[in-house]
This record gives C-alpha cells, structure tokens and sequence, in this order.
C-alpha cells in the first residue's frame, strides 16, 4: 500500500515523533508500506511523520545514487526509534531535496560522520557510525522525527529568500509525481 506524502505545513510535520512499542501491530507491513511508498514517490529516505504516522521510524534506500556514490548501492535499512548519539566532522554543504517539498532544492550544511543507535526490523539493538552520503541522508531523515524539515537549517536570510516557494507548497501550487496531502484547510 502507498500513503500519501504530507507537504510543507501539515502540522505533523513539525510534532516531536513517539517512539515505536515493540508490539507495534503491523510494524512488517507499515515498513514494507514506507519503502513502497518511497520507491513511488522516487525517494531515497522517508520517514512516518512524511505519511501523517508520528511515529520514531525511517526508511533509506541508497541504491539509485550507487552509481555516483558507491557506498549508497546497498545501503538499505529500516531505523526504529533511533537517536542520534554523537554527530562530528566538518559541516559539508550539499544540495538536499524532500518529497514533503516539492520542487524545492536548497544547499544544506550537515556534520560529516554520526553515531547512532537505532533498532532493526528485527528489533536488534545497532550502535554504528556514518560518514559522508550515508550520514547526510540518515540526518535529514533524522530531523524529520524531532519535527525539523531542511529549510530550518538555511541561514536566515536564506530561509526570507524561499518564503514565498514554502508558502506555494504549502497551499497546494507545486507540481509532483505522487499523492500528497495539504495542511487542513488549504
């Protein structure tokens, strides 16, 4: 089953994400729903607050950049509950895309490397690093659980400069290949 993509706006994107219990009815499903999900609106991270779900949980799949980033090829995980333990390195500056944006594409400055503990599928405890696209990918994911989208790490200025582009996505002018929902009202 796919969910539709909540845009820019939607309050649930912007609520602190519950952790998820282990008995979670249907977490196989719901997980197998977000990388499907996903695959269908052509992105390489989704995370449950981008599909209404407020829920401690992302996806990644890194393949379709595994020819411009090798490390990325088999790079696909489901994260529960996970929390960022340490995040390090120089803050590298990368265009990033998000399919609660559409059509927006901003240049973002992210730590390099991170460590952070998370449970698999399985419910297997993981504490691990990350470095370069990998740890850039799993920090945009990341912010979306604690209630943070991209714009909000542009300068100030940056953020004056898009205003009017968030304002369109958020009252429904963008253009995208997926079903979304818009914040109640608009």
């Amino acid at each position: 089953m796919t969910y539709p993509i909540y845009v820019y706006g939607h309050p649930v994107l912007r609520k602190i994400a519950q952790d998820v219990k282990h008995d979670h009815p249907g977490l196989d499903t719901f997980i197998a729903d977000m990388f499907e999900t996903m695959y269908k609106s052509d992105g390489l991270g989704l995370a449950a607050p981008q599909i209404g779900k407020s829920l401690r949980l992302f996806v990644i799949d890194g393949e379709p950049l595994g020819e411009d980033h090798p490390e990325m090829k088999e790079f696909k995980k489901a994260f529960i509950n996970p929390q960022v333990v340490e995040r390090k390195g120089d803050k590298v500056p990368m265009n990033e895309g998000c399919l609660s944006l559409p059509g927006l594409h901003e240049e973002v400055d992210r730590e390099s490397e991170l460590r952070i503990k998370y449970y698999d599928q399985e419910w297997n405890l993981h504490d691990e690093v990350y470095t370069g696209y990998k740890a850039r990918v799993i920090l945009h994911e990341y912010d979306h659980l604690d209630g943070i989208l991209f714009p909000d790490r542009l300068s100030p200025l940056r953020r004056r400069l898009i205003k009017g582009k968030l304002n369109d996505i958020s009252r429904g002018k963008f253009s995208a290949d997926y079903r979304t929902v818009l914040p109640v009202g608009k």
